[in-house]
């Protein structure tokens, strides 16, 4: 076991980020510029009670900071035993922002303290340069006017009168609706980033023409800055990944990341790397959407025959009515909170696939069964099962959607994980039978 020195001195610099803390609240270390609080606390109280239902307590500070070596600051056992302890029981908040870029892969689970280091430097300059390539377009829009498109000089140079490439008119586009989704969010990440709850009026403000807003006056200033910082940082997402661009539903799947990440260049890492499982959901086509829906259908059909018998009488066993929970990964059915927990019980699982590690006692390993990359969509099936018995007295498609969207707000997240694992199970046991 590392001493508790070398050990804090290795976690201070192992996430992207983490909360900075407010005055005064006791800090255990801040080393270049990471700051955790004593005991994994925050120093206020959240809006929510964790559950007796979880498999395991959630990773802790303790937990976190013993799981590094004093010599390089790598995770011992490559982390097999932080994935499984976040699968079986999410993490604490207060190093949320430390242990994300692990699950999400901004770091390798195997990477030592240099490495990370020079991720952070790299990684901060990819992100400086793809937003001067947003501020020299949103530049030329401003000066010429956004809407005179064919009256512009362009930023690759073509002259006044030049037919506009696509890319201008869809940066011009996507940056038009990002501004309106960013000033419409609700204000649930506010107990959860301390510094930027308490963020002044004249930098908000100073931030808010940065960014190009209009119309935001009315907002108090933590949710003027943090819908600034939400136009700023998918702006860029934008350029990074110009297929995709910008849809409504990404703003959501941002929001989290901006209040647990001080610095911008962080939040919109670890949204890089959730969008390349959940891009697939923005696109034009909809054949990812079409996928995850036939794979709900699927289960339903697997575990629950009835169900599935009666939702095919209404013509709907193709599951139009769970849309907007696959589009935006639940965001809308669950509490802030209680997406934090899914997500990053999701974000385990994919770790533990891809770095081919489960973790965990053998006892607890088989209660928990075997990672998947669609524990989502188990946990939408499980969702649905919650309220078969009115579903099954329904006779109009609307009543469906009805139904799933008064889900908001009365859903256990731990206990629709431990249903969608049991349905996971059941459904990969019927397979191996029929194999």
């Amino acid at each position: 076991m590392p001493s508790s020195g070398s050990s804090q001195r290795y976690v201070s610099s192992v996430g992207v980020g983490v909360v900075t803390a407010v005055a005064g609240v006791a800090v255990a270390a801040a080393v270049g510029g990471f700051i955790y609080y004593n005991e994994g606390r925050l120093p206020f109280d959240l809006p929510f009670a964790i559950t007796p239902k979880r498999y395991h307590s959630p990773l802790s500070n303790e937990n976190w900071i013993a799981s590094f070596d004093s010599e390089e600051g790598k995770l011992l056992d490559g982390g097999e035993k932080i994935i499984y302890k976040v699968r079986a029981g999410g993490v604490e908040p207060a190093i949320r922002a430390q242990v994300w870029p692990f699950l999400l892969g901004v770091y390798d689970l195997d990477s030592n303290l240099a490495e990370r280091e020079v991720v952070q430097f790299t990684k901060h300059e990819e992100y400086e340069e793809l937003r001067a390539q947003c501020a020299k377009a949103a530049k030329t829009l401003n000066d010429q006017g956004e809407e005179a498109l064919s009256d512009f000089e362009q930023v690759d140079g073509t002259q006044a009168g030049e037919k506009v490439p696509d890319e201008e008119e869809n940066f011009q586009t996507w940056r038009r609706i990002i501004k309106l989704d960013a000033v419409r969010m609700n204000a649930e990440w506010i107990p959860y980033a301390a510094t930027q709850a308490s963020v002044t009026s004249q930098e908000a403000e100073r931030l808010s023409k940065e960014a190009g807003l209009m119309d935001d006056e009315h907002l108090e200033p933590p949710m003027r800055h943090h819908a600034a910082r939400v136009v700023l940082i998918l702006e860029a997402y934008t350029m990074y990944d110009p297929e995709t661009g910008y849809c409504q539903g990404m703003s959501d799947l941002l929001s989290p990341f901006v209040a647990l990440f001080d610095k911008d260049y962080e939040a919109f890492w670890c949204l890089v790397k959730f969008m390349e499982f959940a891009r697939h959901n923005f696109r034009v086509d909809e054949v990812g959407i079409r996928r995850q829906l036939n794979m709900v259908s699927s289960i339903i059909k697997t575990a629950d025959p009835e169900l599935y018998l009666h939702l095919k009488s209404l013509g709907c066993e193709d599951c139009p009515f769970v849309y907007r929970m696959v589009v935006v990964l639940m965001r809308r059915e669950l509490s802030f909170e209680q997406t934090l927990c899914l997500w990053e019980v999701m974000w385990a699982d994919w770790a533990a696939i891809e770095n081919k590690k489960g973790g965990g006692d053998s006892q607890m390993r088989d209660k928990l069964g075997p990672p998947s990359r669609d524990l989502l969509l188990y946990t939408i099936a499980a969702a649905v099962r919650t309220k078969r018995k009115n579903i099954l007295n329904y006779t109009e498609k609307d009543d469906l959607v009805r139904e799933c969207n008064g889900m908001a707000g009365h859903l256990d997240i731990w206990e629709l994980l431990a249903d969608a694992r049991e349905l996971l199970q059941l459904v990969r046991s019927k397979a191996s039978k029929d194999d």
